[in-house]
Order: C-alpha cells, then structure tokens, then sequence
C-alpha cells in the first residue's frame, strides 16, 4: 500500500492544493501528516485536499485529516475536500464529516 502525494501553492487564489494517489491508511498516514503539517508550517492558508485518485482510506487517515483542519481552524481557514470517489465520500458521509469539511465535486 502507497500514497502519492504532489502539493502545490496557488498564489493566486491563496491556498495549498493538495493531490493524494494511492490508499490512505495506517502504513501512510503519517508521511501525509508530515507533508500537510510542513505546509502549514510554510503558510497558513487555506488547504483543498484532491482526492480523485484516493483508493481507500480508513480511520487513520481520517484522523490526520482532522487534526490539520483543528490547526487550520484556529486561523479560521478551512479543508475541503475535492472529487472523492464514492467509496470515499461514502466514509465521510458514514462518520458525519461530510458536515465538519467542505466536499465539493
């Protein structure tokens, strides 16, 4: 099981554009908490999390999920979530978290 994660800042819109690949789980989630942390570290900003190509993610991942949006939200910014698959947006749905980050697509 791997992850691929491409991150981008788009200065224009000002937010990290974050693009997950692969399976997001308890062998993955913590290089995906490194990577999100040292962004936010880097600038403060809104985040969107793409996840059209995110296979499978399970209560780990999830958990790291939500502990960058509790950092995010103490400057009052936000992550959403981009194009889950259904499996995915099915496990948002299923936990409630569907109303705690913004799924769009």
């Amino acid at each position: 099981m791997s992850i691929k994660i491409n991150s981008i800042l788009d200065t224009t819109n000002d937010f990290w554009k974050v693009s997950l690949e692969g399976e997001l789980d308890l062998s993955t989630a913590d290089e995906l908490k490194k990577c999100l942390h040292k962004l936010v570290d880097e600038k403060n900003i809104d985040m969107r999390l793409d996840l059209e190509d995110l296979e499978y993610i399970d209560s780990t991942g999830l958990g790291v999920m939500i502990g960058i949006l509790k950092r995010l939200k103490i400057e009052n910014k936000e992550v959403y979530i981009e194009k889950p698959k259904n499996n995915v947006r099915k496990i948002f749905n299923i936990t409630g978290l569907d109303k705690i980050f913004k799924l769009e697509g």
